[in-house]
């Protein structure tokens, strides 16, 4: 993946990443990274993405929890993520 526009997996049509907090449809420019040891296996990471106002309510949510792998760009996300 690359930059807030990145080809769908079946390639042609570009997709915005848009913020996964409810409601809010800005577009994203944070990767939340995350797994519950209880429902995923260990190499599992779950992604949600975040825009500039949300990227701290969404990875302290996952934190508390003790799921929080790790927040990075967007731009940093790779095929094997989410």
């Amino acid at each position: 993946m690359s930059g807030p526009l990145a080809p769908t997996p079946a390639g042609g049509t570009l997709v915005e990443h848009v913020c996964s907090a409810k409601g809010c449809r800005a577009q994203a420019v944070h990767a939340v990274i995350w797994n519950n040891p209880k429902l995923h296996t260990r190499d599992r990471r779950k992604v949600w993405l975040a825009c500039d106002d949300h990227e701290k309510s969404l990875a302290d949510f996952v934190a508390l929890r003790g799921f929080l792998i790790e927040v990075v760009p967007v731009e940093q996300l790779v095929d094997t993520d989410g």
